[in-house]
């Protein structure tokens, strides 16, 4: 009983630590932003880096990064990638 209890507070404690390093996205994932879709920039990305949002045909943002361009769902996932690009440039 006692190892049971002690395997469940350390998956408790590694489910809130993984937890920590996610952004809150302030958004749907069916949100758009204002704004035109942009289909005229080659993007490396398929998916947005922060939410993980589909962005393939529908880019509103895009940030150069290392002479690569990424695309954005909105401007709330840019701004938290030009926080720390490193971050999401790894995954």
């Amino acid at each position: 009983m006692k190892s049971i209890f002690i395997l469940a507070v350390f998956l408790s404690v590694s489910v809130v630590s993984c937890g920590q390093d996610a952004p809150i996205v302030k958004h749907k994932k069916s949100m758009n932003t204002s704004g035109k879709n942009i289909s005229d920039v080659e993007v490396i990305n398929k998916v947005d880096p922060i939410c993980q949002m589909q962005t393939a045909g529908f880019t509103k943002d895009t940030m150069t990064y290392k002479n690569k361009v990424y695309g954005f769902c909105s401007v709330y996932c840019k701004d938290e990638f030009k926080k720390d690009p490193e971050k999401y440039v790894q995954k």
